[in-house]
């Protein structure tokens, strides 16, 4: 973990009263340093993004409500921005860290991000958001703990192992983001790493007959992912804050962004076995190993790796529908899960949003409802406190696809109103898997298969115990729906998880309004915000 910040001058606390941090729960301090450095990841020399010299980042730990200051010192020889994926803000996207809220840290500064993980339990992971430094590590995993009080649907585990699993390229950032800026489309990756290293470069040790967690989050670039391990059922029991129906299974499907938790006892022999990660949907197959070893083990493994699923959609398609809510289960707070019944409430808007590939101006973009995204002057969050017009527009995306026309380039903010609860419709027409990510919100996957959406495929909706998560897959030539209540003020981040795809333009930003302009409803902006474009120089709002 990062160094325990032992200074915090006065006016921090201030600052931290008014961005509305509950003073009564406990604060977790956090002083990072940005760096690049050599890392090895597949026995080439790279150049990447260090935290505190690590490669991948140090883990935060942290209960819900707690309040997390992470004091972020950027070294680098550029703007550098950290967003938090799945830390929902709540009332704050001022805290975000993604380029259409926050301006950047400039090189030789530094920025104290002050968050509450607000009503939040479960598996998360961080990273960096700006050019493509995603490409060059500087990400790492977030633990959120339940309340002592609050039950969790399972004894505690002996053991709580994380696994950041993701395809890598070889080549460094610098040049990846030069072949996009150049109007091309990324080369297939080189490899998949666990944790930062290649194969068999990690190992979990266990002991014979105790249970552990293990949680994992695809933080790779380009490609879903499927992870098992040798001989070993896994009981999932958790999605992105969301605990499940203890379903087991011997391997699982994760898309790009999504993460999860699942319980696997060591009740085998007493051997080393391989834990595997593989890509999906791929026509070529890239895997690698860690192991699993038991601490009594000879050091002898128990055969070939296993494999694993390669490019069965179906399979996916299933399993995916096998991830339900556990509506007994407590979630943050001592209620169960069940009792909102969000299959009850009705929709007041319905959005459609289909995903492109068009080539504009010569040159390889992706877009949302043909709309291609690129970044303001001015951060939009900042723009749209300070009334600085000319840097958007509302309504400068449709709610529903437009086809035929190509595409072209805008920057793309889409209105919606504080409180209003909509349904939302992803809809694929390529051949490709595509993974959804909206910052600030977690919603309800009421329904996903094959084929065009229409008015009828709610007739398959479940609109009982959809699981609740912030990131969702759309198989090729196919749609999945989601419902979402609108409650989280601020200008939100609505993207590709396949980060080519989003540096290319698929995204746009999402305004919930609220005309109260209440404390209440959102934090006034933070006395440290960096100011940029069309800001620089102007104050924020005093207390």
């Amino acid at each position: 973990m990062g160094r325990a910040s032992s200074l915090i001058p006065f006016f921090f606390f201030l600052h931290v009263a008014a961005s509305g941090v509950l003073g009564d729960s406990p604060y977790r301090f956090f002083t990072w340093n940005i760096t690049y450095g050599d890392i090895w990841p597949m026995g080439v020399k790279q150049q990447g993004i260090l935290i505190n010299g690590r490669f991948p980042g140090p883990q935060i730990e942290a209960v819900t409500n707690d309040n997390v200051i992470v004091n972020v010192f950027n070294s680098l020889p550029e703007p550098f921005l950290i967003s938090w994926n799945g830390i929902q803000q709540r009332r704050s996207s001022w805290q975000d860290g993604v380029d259409g809220t926050n301006c950047p840290i400039p090189p030789g500064r530094n920025f104290t991000y002050v968050m509450q993980f607000k009503d939040q339990i479960g598996s998360y992971f961080y990273f960096p958001s700006l050019a493509f430094h995603k490409a060059a590590g500087g990400f790492g995993g977030i633990r959120v703990l339940s309340r002592p009080l609050i039950p969790v649907p399972f004894p505690p585990p002996a053991g709580d192992f994380t696994l950041l699993i993701g395809d890598w390229f070889k080549a460094n950032h610098s040049a990846l983001k030069y072949v996009l800026d150049s109007g091309r489309d990324l080369p297939f990756p080189d490899g998949v790493l666990i944790n930062g290293g290649g194969r068999n470069g990690n190992t979990f040790t266990v002991e014979q007959g105790s249970t552990y967690r293990f949680r994992m989050s695809n933080v790779g670039l380009t490609a879903s992912l499927n992870i098992r391990i040798q001989g070993h059922a896994m009981k999932l029991v958790e999605v992105e804050g969301s605990h499940t129906l203890q379903n087991t299974y011997s391997s699982l499907d994760l898309h790009l962004g999504q993460s999860c938790s699942v319980l696997v006892t060591a009740d085998q022999p007493a051997m080393d076995y391989y834990v595997v990660v593989s890509t999906r949907f791929t026509s070529k197959v890239l895997s690698t190993t860690a192991i699993l070893r038991y601490s009594n083990s000879g050091g002898r493994t128990a055969g070939p790796p296993p494999g694993g699923p390669t490019i069965q959609i179906d399979w996916s398609l299933n399993q995916a529908r096998s991830i339900r809510w556990n509506l007994t289960a407590s979630g943050p707070r001592p209620n169960p899960q069940g009792s909102y019944h969000y299959g009850l409430v009705n929709t007041t808007r319905t959005i459609r949003l289909a995903n492109s590939a068009p080539f504009i101006d010569g040159k390889q973009r992706y877009a949302v409802n043909s709309v291609s995204f690129v970044p303001g002057d001015t951060p939009l969050k900042v723009a749209d406190f300070y009334k600085i017009p000319g840097v958007f527009s509302l309504g400068s995306i449709p709610d529903n696809p437009t086809f035929g026309g190509g595409g072209y380039l805008q920057t793309s903010v889409m209105a919606a109103n504080f409180r209003d609860y909509v349904e939302i419709v992803f809809e694929n027409y390529e051949s490709t898997v595509q993974s959804w990510h909206i910052d600030g919100y977690s919603f309800w996957i009421v329904g996903m298969d094959g084929g065009q959406w229409s008015a009828a495929s709610r007739k398959s909706y479940n609109l009982r115990d959809a699981v609740a998560r912030c990131t969702v897959q759309v198989y090729p030539k196919s749609w999945s729906a989601i419902y979402m209540p609108l409650d989280n003020v601020g200008m939100w981040n609505v993207r590709s998880e396949n980060w080519a795809r989003r540096y290319l333009g698929q995204q746009f930003y999402l305004r919930v309004y609220s005309p109260a302009n209440s404390w209440r409803d959102e934090n006034p902006i933070p006395r440290n915000a960096l100011l940029c474009g069309r800001a620089s120089g102007r104050r924020t709002r005093p207390l």
